[in-house]
């Protein structure tokens, strides 16, 4: 009994003495809690909620975009129920040619190939509608499957090439392609064998719909027929367009280490640049070279080839020795004529007589004699500011320098040189002076600047004999009306520098 009562005893004292503490601790704690879930909810919750509401909002707009989707494509079902549609793929571009083993198969000008998801009954690409994202698998054909013909899935089936035993795959690459609002990119694709074992020798790309669709019908596409070379003929490829530095067995219908070849070489004409330039300078003659082996439908082929070359924008201007010292050729890297400067103007080939055009040929033929007095300029605007000294705003063909004035002409640093020379002889010695020797000179200021303050009695009588002499004057065909009249400001320059002189000597 008495150990019973000491258990009850120790046990109201346990519960006697925790009461009271762990119910303020409790309190406290659950105080604190809800503070901190005031707090949350008073920082966090305009952060969150714009958050999940734009989330929301964007997967809701999504299923409903599906949805609609599907329900214009049922509808369209239920509306035309026994209807099949039929879209065809094509390819968009054309290959370019050669193909060669192991190298990227591309369209025209390098670009990737493209293929669209057509509606033959309109031409147009199919860009909506679940055919319009579908997956498509690219595949070899043999060549000599029609393309014009009509064919069924089965035959396309049966026409698609294998790789030969113990090859690798015959395409390599990514061979899939997913379209995009109805067009796909093939990228990445090559060949890993060439064609010659097949029967036709030839291969075709071939494109095919992996995804099936009810009521659609999506007929295949297939390109044009190409033979495909191994890797190692792409060292003998003709390039296009060629380089000027290419060797000239690069143009068509030129072999390498073929007759042509060797007749070219034994004439000195090794690159595409030579070919050119002799044609410009005796195209006849190229001609005879080649001989008779070339037919005039190759001759054509070669030439147009060769005339594809992308020429850069010089120009080089030479004056021949036994023709007028006022008369230049202008002519570019290949030695084609482009014009003549004739009395400082450029007249274009365009412009050029017969006549003409055939002395600026023997005048270019002297040129590539004389190489050291040929100079050069980056284009024709740029010959036209040098060598001809006219400003950039004037620079344009067949200027005409009669109508500048003083102040423009005498800024381009040509100034008569009057010393010992004739009075009355009509001819004029131009030399360079430094520019901007008589800058801002302006004809009807010229007492101010020569120090005059007014016209003077003497100044007028030596104008007017200037002007009786000039009557007299006769001056030569060669002589141009523009160089006449600066030789007579010029002079007229020369009277009021005299009159001032003999002013001062007073």
């Amino acid at each position: 009994m008495s150990h019973k009562r000491e258990f009850e005893a120790g046990k109201a004292r346990v519960e006697g003495a925790s009461t009271p503490e762990d119910k303020r601790r409790r309190f406290k704690s659950v105080v604190q809690e809800v503070m901190r879930l005031q707090t949350v909810k008073h920082f966090l919750e305009p952060v969150l909620e714009p958050l999940i509401r734009k989330v929301v909002k964007e997967e809701v707009e999504l299923a409903l975009a599906k949805h609609l989707t599907g329900i214009k494509w049922i509808c369209e079902k239920d509306i035309h129920p026994l209807e099949s549609k039929n879209l065809q793929l094509k390819f968009l571009n054309n290959l370019s040619l050669p193909v060669f083993t192991s190298a990227r198969i591309e369209g025209d000008e390098g670009q990737a190939i493209r293929i669209g998801l057509i509606d033959p009954s309109t031409g147009q690409i199919v860009s909506s509608g679940p055919a319009s994202s579908a997956k498509l698998e690219i595949c070899v054909v043999e060549g000599d499957f029609e393309s014009h013909s009509g064919w069924t899935a089965e035959d396309f089936r049966n026409n698609i090439v294998k790789e030969r035993e113990g090859k690798k795959p015959l395409l390599s690459g990514n061979v899939f392609v997913v379209l995009s609002d109805g067009i796909g990119v093939m990228d990445e694709v090559s060949l890993t064998d060439n064609s010659s074992w097949t029967r036709s020798r030839k291969f075709r790309l071939g494109v095919r719909m992996l995804d099936q669709f009810e009521f659609v019908k999506v007929r295949e596409a297939i390109t044009e027929s190409f033979v495909v070379r191994d890797h190692r003929g792409e060292l003998y490829r003709k390039h296009h367009p060629p380089s000027l530095f290419d060797e000239v067995w690069r143009l068509e219908k030129i072999g390498k280490d073929g007759a042509f070849h060797k007749r070219l070489n034994y004439s000195n004409i090794n690159t595409v640049k030579d070919f050119l330039t002799h044609f410009h300078l005796n195209s006849p003659k190229l001609r005879q070279i080649l001989g008779t082996g070339m037919s005039s439908k190759m001759w054509e082929i070669t030439l147009d080839h060769a005339r594809s070359c992308v020429l850069d924008n010089s120009v080089h201007v030479y004056q021949p020795h036994g023709f007028h010292k006022e008369t230049a050729v202008v002519f570019n890297v290949v030695a084609q004529v482009l014009g003549l400067l004739v009395d400082f103007q450029y007249v274009p080939a365009e412009k050029l007589s017969e006549t003409e055009k055939a002395q600026a040929e023997e005048m270019v033929i002297a040129a590539l004699s004389h190489i050291n007095e040929v100079i050069s300029y980056d284009d024709v605007s740029s010959m036209m500011r040098n060598f001809l000294n006219v400003p950039s705003s004037q620079t344009s063909v067949g200027i005409d320098y009669s109508g500048l004035s003083l102040t423009s002409m005498d800024g381009y640093g040509f100034v008569p040189n009057l010393h010992n020379t004739a009075e009355g002889s009509g001819h004029v010695d131009m030399e360079v002076t430094p520019q901007g020797l008589y800058d801002d000179f302006n004809l009807w200021n010229c007492s101010q600047i020569l120090g005059l303050e007014e016209p003077q009695s003497d100044l007028q009588s030596a104008l007017d004999g200037f002007i009786m002499s000039e009557k007299n004057v006769v001056v030569g065909k060669a002589h141009s009306r523009r160089w006449t009249k600066l030789f007579s400001v010029s002079k007229w320059l020369s009277v009021f520098k005299n009159v001032t002189v003999r002013k001062n000597l007073k």
